[in-house]
């Protein structure tokens, strides 16, 4: 019998372990996954818990609900990775063999590498939204909150999640308009990038959107120090911001066990081979998700989107066979505006964003780089979508690599 290995239960991991279960014959094969913790996050509702849309309640739910019962699951940290042995040893020393091994291990931050950040105003003037703690948090804060210089700062990239700080600011100038004391709120976008995003064209028609809402940004900065008793960010270059709060994007990092494992990059990123999604130099080792060091984002839709990739060369590699299907690193993301609105943008990793119609051309209903209350709807649907058919490995009518189908460029 032979065993394949899924590290991870996140969005990437459960998606696999629902496709695969389903086509791999019980009496040839065995499926383990491993994860740390019992609860699933809907990590993307983090983004809405400051602002009162959601509670932490809303967004999490058992993580065995969405994993096939015909699978062995166990809880536990995992040590490290032998592939010379093909193994794995869990933070209990317990030694799992596998034949073949998934890596969807995530990322998450790590606001200590950051000098200063982590004291005793962490979680008083100083927060982060990209943990279940962290972002509710913040929520409490900001009910209370009667204004002052707000500073979102972005450490360094890749981030989970790359237009999360983006859709912040813009729910921030909304939500303190509600509360009308938007103007007793002065809002700062400080970014490591030469704009407000990635790729150049959306970072043009973004960077508009927070030239409108008024909304200050401080390109090109690359932060050094926090100084907590002056209340400031300092980079590397010795640029000051001052801050009254301070909303910190930190260092995202891969799992310690990567690291452990000697597979990663400084940033405990896996190698992964562009197309395939093989770990580089691996045969038997593929790796999903966030855990890649590949140039796309690390979100929800490009995990999706290699996942039906994945599956398909799985299949074949393990009766011997080429793998024919090839990642293109395609990204689809949904940007809350604010005020009921929202864009929708859809790349990959050559094409960057640009107008038009989605997913029909002419039609759409969806719209890309242009705002729309239908593309707002669409992104509080999505909850929906994740639990009940993203999550269960069921097929989305949007094909794993991009179409240009309804595009065109910008002049």
């Amino acid at each position: 019998m032979r065993h394949l290995l899924i590290l991870g239960g996140g969005t990437a991991g459960t998606m696999m372990a629902n496709k695969l279960a389903p086509v791999l014959d019980e009496q040839e094969w065995k499926i383990t996954l491993v994860d740390g913790t019992e609860q699933h996050y809907y990590q993307p509702g983090f983004l809405f818990i400051p602002f009162g849309t959601y509670r932490l309640r809303d967004i999490v739910r058992p993580r065995r609900q969405y994993l096939p019962p015909n699978i062995k699951v166990i809880i536990s940290a995992v040590d490290h990775i032998d592939t010379s042995k093909n193994s794995v040893t869990l933070s209990n020393q317990a030694i799992i063999k596998y034949d073949y091994l998934i890596i969807a291990t995530g990322s998450d931050i790590h606001p200590e590498h950051i000098d200063g950040l982590v004291d005793e105003e962490w979680g008083r003037s100083k927060f982060d939204f990209y943990t279940p703690h962290g972002t509710d948090r913040l929520g409490n804060f900001f009910r209370t909150w009667q204004g002052g210089r707000l500073v979102i700062n972005i450490a360094e990239m890749p981030i989970k999640c790359p237009v999360a700080p983006l859709e912040f600011a813009f729910l921030a100038d909304d939500y303190f308009t509600r509360r009308g004391i938007r103007d007793k709120v002065d809002l700062h976008f400080v970014t490591p990038l030469s704009g407000a995003f990635t790729r150049p064209t959306a970072s043009r028609v973004l960077g508009d959107f927070l030239g409108r809402k008024r909304i200050t940004v401080t390109p090109d900065f690359n932060i050094a120090r926090v100084d907590s008793k002056e209340k400031k960010i300092v980079s590397w270059d010795d640029i000051e911001v001052p801050y009254d709060v301070l909303i910190s994007v930190p260092t995202n990092m891969g799992d310690a066990c990567i690291a452990r494992s000697g597979l990663g990059d400084e940033l405990n990123f896996v190698p992964t081979d562009k197309g395939t999604l093989q770990a580089n130099g691996l045969d038997n080792v593929f790796v999903l998700g966030d855990a890649t060091n590949l140039p796309t984002s690390k979100a929800g839709s490009v995990a999706h989107f290699q996942a039906e990739v994945l599956f398909e060369n799985f299949l074949e590699h393990i009766e011997g066979l080429p793998m024919p299907a090839r990642s293109d690193g395609h990204a689809n993301c949904f940007i809350e505006s604010g005020f009921g609105k929202g864009l929708l943008i859809d790349f990959n990793y050559d094409t960057e964003p640009l107008p038009g119609e989605f997913p029909l051309p002419g039609i759409g209903p969806m719209s890309l780089l242009q705002e729309s209350h239908i593309n707002h709807y669409g992104k509080l649907m999505f909850r929906w979508i994740y639990w009940n058919i993203l999550l269960r490995g069921m097929e989305l009518p949007i094909g794993s690599a991009m179409s240009m189908a309804g595009k065109r460029a910008l002049p």
